[in-house]
C-alpha cells in the first residue's frame, strides 16, 4: 500500500541508516526488505549517498557477459546488466554468426552534441536569426572559452544553427550550439557553454532566453553498425544453406512487418534497447538519454519505424544495419564513481567514447537479429522461457536443488511452461 504521507521533513539530512529506518517503519517493510536494502554488495552506502540524493539503500542486477563479439577485427566481452532472460545468451549467439564475413563494421559521426538555447519576444524573429547566424563565429569562441582543455583535446563548439519554430506561446527563435564532446557524454559542458552565451545571445536577438539545456536527440553523434550474414551461418545446425536462405526470408519479413507498422516497430525496437540500455546500465552511463534519443531518432522526419534495416545482398547473405544517437563518455559521470561501471568498462576494453558506443550499437543488430530470427522461426518463448521456468519454480516455492528437476519435469512433459504446470510438477516430486 502506499505510505500516508510522502512529505518527508529533512529527510536528506539524516544518514542512510537513518533515512532506511525510516522508510521501513512507514512502508512496514519486514527484516527480509531490510537487509536487501541494506546489502551495498559493491557499492558502499557512502559512495552510493555521493551519486543520489536521499539514498536508503541499493539495488543489485545480474550481469553477465555476452561473447563472440568482433568489431572492426576486435574481440570484445560486453557486459551486460539487466533482469531479463534470454538476452545475453541471444546477443551472444547471434554476434558468433556473422563470423564469416569479419563480424561488425563501424561507421561512426563524431561525438556532436546539441545544446539548445530558447529566445522568445524577439520583435522580429528573422532578423534576429540573421543577426545570431552573423555573430556565430564570436558566441563559438565564447563556448570555447569555457572549456579549454575540451579544445586542448579536439573538442569543443564547433558551428552555431539557427531555426524559427512556430508554437501555441508564439513564434519562437532556437539556436543549437554543436559541440564535439570528445570522451565526454557532454552534457556539463554543453548546458554550461549555452548558458554562458545566454545574455549575449538574448542582446544581440533582442528577445527573452528562457531554456538553455542540451538535446538527447543527438541527430549528430550517430553510432552507425552494419554485419553480413550468410545463409550457413543463420541456418540451424546440421542445415544447410537452404534451410538458412528460408531463414533470412522470414527475417526479412518480420523486419518489413516493424518498419511499416508503428505498434509493432515499438516492441522491435523495445528488443534492440535490450541490449543497449543493459550494456549502458553495466558500464555507467545515462540510459534514459540514450534510450530517449533513440526512439525520437526512430521518428525523427518519418513515422515511427525501426532502429535497424535488414536486406538480401546479391549473394543472398543477410545484410542488417543499425543507426542512432549514442551519447556515451568515459570521462565523468557515474563511469568513474560506480566500481562495478569501471570494472564492466575494464572487462569490454573500451578506451574512448567511440569504441563503446560502436560496440553498444553492435549489440543492438545482434539482439534484434536474435529476436527476428526466433519470431520467424521458433517464436520468442522458448529462449525466454528457459530461464523464466527456474523464476517461476523459485517463485512457486522450489528449494534450490528442486529446480531444475521441476523445470525438466515440465518440459518434458509436452505441456506449457505454466505458473500452473510448474506448480502441479512441484508437488509430484515431493510427494514422490
Amino acid at each position: 500500500m502506499p505510505v500516508e504521507n510522502s512529505r518527508l521533513k529533512g529527510f536528506y539530512k539524516l544518514s542512510v541508516k537513518e533515512r532506511r529506518e525510516m522508510i521501513a517503519e512507514l512502508a512496514d517493510l519486514d527484516e527480509e526488505a531490510v537487509e536487501a536494502l541494506a546489502a551495498t554488495g559493491e557499492l558502499s552506502e557512502s559512495s552510493a549517498d555521493r551519486i543520489i540524493e536521499n539514498v536508503v539503500g541499493t539495488l543489485a542486477l545480474p550481469v553477465g557477459v555476452a561473447t563472440n563479439f568482433i568489431v572492426d577485427g576486435e574481440h570484445y566481452l560486453v557486459p551486460f546488466a539487466l533482469e531479463e532472460p534470454s538476452v545475453v545468451a541471444a546477443a551472444s549467439n547471434m554476434a558468433k554468426r556473422c563470423h564469416a564475413k569479419g563480424g561488425f563494421v563501424s561507421n561512426n559521426t563524431d561525438p556532436v552534441m546539441i545544446g539548445q538555447i530558447q529566445i522568445v519576444n524577439c520583435q522580429d524573429p528573422f532578423a534576429a536569426k540573421e543577426s545570431l547566424l552573423n555573430a556565430a563565429e564570436e558566441l563559438i569562441g565564447e563556448c570555447n572559452e569555457v572549456d579549454p582543455i575540451l579544445v586542448k583535446f579536439g573538442g569543443g563548439c564547433k558551428d552555431l544553427e539557427v531555426r524559427v519554430i512556430d508554437t501555441d506561446s508564439g513564434p519562437m527563435v532556437i539556436v543549437h550550439i554543436l559541440v564535439d564532446c570528445r570522451d565526454a557524454m557532454g552534457a556539463n559542458a554543453v548546458n554550461t557553454m549555452a548558458e554562458t552565451i545566454a545574455p549575449k545571445v538574448e542582446a544581440i536577438s533582442g528577445g527573452t532566453v528562457i531554456l538553455r539545456i542540451i538535446s538527447n536527440l543527438a541527430i549528430h553523434r550517430l553510432a552507425k553498425v552494419s554485419a553480413t550474414f550468410t545463409p550457413e551461418e543463420m541456418a540451424n545446425s546440421g542445415e544447410g544453406a537452404k534451410e538458412g536462405s528460408e531463414v533470412i526470408d522470414g527475417i526479412i519479413q518480420a523486419y518489413h512487418f516493424a518498419a511499416a507498422d508503428p505498434f509493432r516497430a515499438t516492441t522491435h525496437n523495445k528488443g534492440i534497447m535490450n541490449a543497449i540500455s543493459a550494456i549502458a546500465v553495466a558500464c555507467g552511463q545515462d540510459w534514459r538519454a540514450i534510450e530517449s534519443g533513440a526512439h525520437s531518432y526512430a521518428s525523427h522526419g518519418r513515422t515511427y519505424g525501426s532502429l535497424t534495416h535488414w536486406e538480401k545482398d546479391s549473394d543472398g547473405n543477410l545484410v542488417g544495419s543499425i543507426e542512432l544517437p549514442m551519447a556515451v563518455g568515459l570521462v565523468g559521470g557515474a563511469v568513474r564513481v560506480h566500481p562495478t561501471a569501471k570494472a564492466n568498462v575494464a572487462i569490454m576494453g573500451a578506451r574512448t567514447a567511440d569504441e563503446l558506443a560502436k560496440v553498444i550499437a553492435a549489440a543492438g543488430i545482434a539482439q534484434n537479429l536474435g529476436a527476428l530470427r526466433a519470431l520467424a522461426t521458433v517464436g520468442i518463448q522458448a529462449g525466454h522461457m528457459k530461464l523464466h521456468s527456474r523464476n517461476m519454480a523459485v517463485t512457486a516455492g522450489a528449494r534450490e536443488d528442486e529446480v531444475e528437476t521441476v523445470v525438466e519435469m515440465v518440459r518434458s512433459s509436452g505441456d506449457r511452461i505454466t505458473a500452473t504446470a510448474i506448480e502441479t510438477a512441484l508437488a509430484k516430486l515431493r510427494n514422490e
